[in-house]
């Protein structure tokens, strides 16, 4: 199941002694819920690209521990490398991979920046998500002047520092610390050696774009002149506008393509800050996607071109729409994309969207299980067309599925363990297991008629069960295994000692926490089997006559989900003493039935019905 995933990418300036390094990375390492990803350490920059992934929690600690011990074994005073840097640890970002939001990150930023100007007494200088102000959101304007101008910057009351004291140390220099969306680092590989139209592709499709040329014959780009600014001729290097004044252009930029023409200047290193100046400089032509960066490039390894682009967020520019841009643009120019690359890791969202969209594409259903549509994605993207592509490698955030307890035994195993003489797996468990069958029987169901209808709106509803349907199914495979752990943790309560009042008073606290586990996951349990139910009854009503008994049999193993889902939670109530909780449940319960009951007996007539019909026939 979903977990909350972070990444941190720091920075630290000191590429060249591996003892060193290995010092920060094994502070890193220690912080249990951590796993260090990569290790980048660069000879001539003097400074390592450390990666590390976990929870929110552990990961802040991982990189305060890490900030705290390069301050301690890198001297700055000592530093030289060609890499922009003011600190020991130079950057600290936060990355959302799963279950957190940019928002989130920001403030696990701010809270380690806080931790750190305090404790270790270091300048800190928030940017990015987590700035304090718009002057402070890029962090080349926060880095500038680097460490040799850190003491100027500290004495200018413009530049205190977000955190820990304005003051310079020459050890340590000063830190900046931020939250940034995930950073896809991707290469699209075409059937050519030339790096000249491999580049021609990236300058379409990145944000900043190009110089704007005249038209030509040529599908390539670069063929044609460059086109200057003139005194009251401003053309638009995106299509035939052309403004008597610059402000118009920049205007039907604005309104027109989406983009503001000054900002795209400033990013190409140009200065249009004076309008007046403007005449006489190239023309800009803007690329088509945001938040992407693109280059051409030759592989030697490859014996091919490739088009590389670092996404900086996927959730506005995903690699696949990317690609599917890329194959157009080389169609046009003659060429085929053959593959496509992932440098690091992508996160589990971005490959599952991606394998929805060709699954889309194709007119299939998503709702299918997780693996299927993320080897669709592997397929479609041609992800392993000049490296292998491991999903368990390269895919970041991966939901959370067992593969040890009973979830992960065979069948037959797994039913020896239910036979043995011990309490559990037990009931609930078996509860579970049959709603997950359910949930799936109507994913099956739903799949197998969409394959068949040509009806646009029932095609649409199927899709929407196949989908709900997978949802349900993960969630109740997820229970198989809760049941039993929330049963063994009660038991594991009624053994601790009790052989003073203070702790019998800490054994029968534990004991009401376990039952409330014990009760709160059979409810879940029913709540999801009665959701599988309501599935099946409308695949039992829509779907291909064939498969109709296959949906009443799903309906049928949901309700025994439900009812033993709701016996396991009556048979905990006596014993919890918050009167106000078990008469809420037991209300809860009796609700619950009372509609099972009810699309249980529809389902049984309407099913009966249709065969007595066929059977007539």
């Amino acid at each position: 199941m979903s977990r909350k995933i972070v990444e941190c990418v720091p920075n630290f300036s000191e590429g060249q002694d591996p003892a060193i390094i290995k010092q920060i990375t094994d502070v890193v390492q220690s912080v249990q819920g951590v796993e260090l990803l990569d290790v980048d350490p660069g000879q001539d920059t003097n400074r390592t690209v450390v990666t590390f992934v976990g929870s929110p929690e552990a990961v802040a600690e991982a990189a305060f521990q890490a900030i705290a011990k390069a301050a301690q074994v890198i001297d700055m005073s000592r530093h030289h490398g060609a890499h922009p840097r003011m600190g020991a640890t130079d950057v600290c970002p936060f990355v959302p991979v799963e279950g957190v939001t940019i928002e989130d990150c920001a403030e696990i930023a701010r809270r380690v920046g806080r931790r750190v100007g305090e404790e270790l007494e270091i300048p800190v200088y928030f940017y990015e998500a987590a700035a304090t102000s718009p002057e402070r959101t890029n962090l080349a304007t926060v880095r500038e002047g680097e460490y040799e101008g850190l003491p100027k910057k500290l004495a200018d009351p413009r530049w205190k520092p977000d955190c820990g004291p304005a003051r310079f140390n020459p050890k340590t220099g000063a830190t900046a610390v931020s939250a940034r969306e995930f950073l896809i680092a991707y290469n699209v590989t075409l059937n050519t050696r030339e790096k000249a139209a491999a580049t021609d592709i990236a300058f379409e499709l990145r944000r900043k774009g190009r110089v704007a040329r005249t038209s030509t014959a040529s599908p390539f780009y670069n063929r044609g002149e460059i086109i200057f600014y003139r005194e009251g001729h401003f053309p638009c290097g995106n299509c035939d506008f052309v403004g008597k004044t610059f402000e118009e252009v920049e205007s039907h930029c604005r309104r027109t393509h989406d983009y503001e023409l000054r900002e795209l200047a400033v990013e190409a290193g140009m200065d249009f800050s004076d309008p007046a100046k403007v005449v006489g400089q190239k023309v800009r032509r803007a690329g088509k996607f945001p938040f992407c960066k693109g280059i051409g490039w030759y592989v030697d390894q490859y014996k091919r071109a490739q088009i590389s682009v670092n996404l900086t967020n996927y959730h506005v520019t995903p690699p696949h729409l990317v690609l599917e841009e890329a194959r157009r643009l080389a169609a046009e120019r003659g060429l085929t994309v053959t593959g496509s690359e992932v440098v690091g890791v992508i996160p589990y969202r971005a490959l599952l969207e991606a394998g929805k969209f060709y699954l889309s594409r194709q007119g299939g259903s998503c709702g299918i299980p997780i693996a299927d549509i993320l080897d669709t994605a592997v397929f479609s993207m041609g992800l392993d067309d000049v490296q292998p592509f491991e999903i368990e490698k390269k895919v970041i955030g991966l939901p959370e599925r067992k593969k040890s307890g009973l979830v992960g035994m065979r069948v037959m195993d797994f039913v020896d363990e239910v036979s043995r003489d011990t309490p559990a797996p037990g009931g609930g468990s078996i509860a579970a297991l049959a709603g997950s069958l359910a949930a799936a029987l109507a994913s099956m169901v739903a799949n197998i008629t969409h394959h068949k209808t040509n009806d646009s709106e029932k095609s649409k509803l199927l899709r929407t069960v196949a989908e709900k349907a997978q949802e349900v199914k993960e969630k109740l495979l997820a229970a198989v295994d809760d049941d039993t752990d929330a049963f063994n943790a009660y038991l594991q309560a009624m053994r601790l000692p009790s052989d003073t009042p203070e702790q019998q008073q800490h054994r029968t606290g534990k004991m009401q926490e376990g039952l409330r586990i014990a009760v709160d996951v059979p409810y879940q349990t029913a709540a999801n089997s009665f959701e599988a139910m309501k599935l099946a009854r409308t695949m039992a009503e829509h779907g291909l006559a064939a498969s109709m008994t296959d949906a009443a049999v799903g309906c049928e193993v949901a309700f025994a989900g439900v009812r033993g889902g709701i016996w396991n939670v009556l048979t905990n109530l006596p014993d919890i003493t918050d009167r106000q909780y078990v008469e809420q449940m037991q209300q809860q319960c009796a609700d619950l039935l009372a509609e099972a009951r009810k699309v249980s007996q529809e389902t049984s007539e309407l099913v009966d019905a249709k065969l007595a019909e066929r059977i007539q026939a």
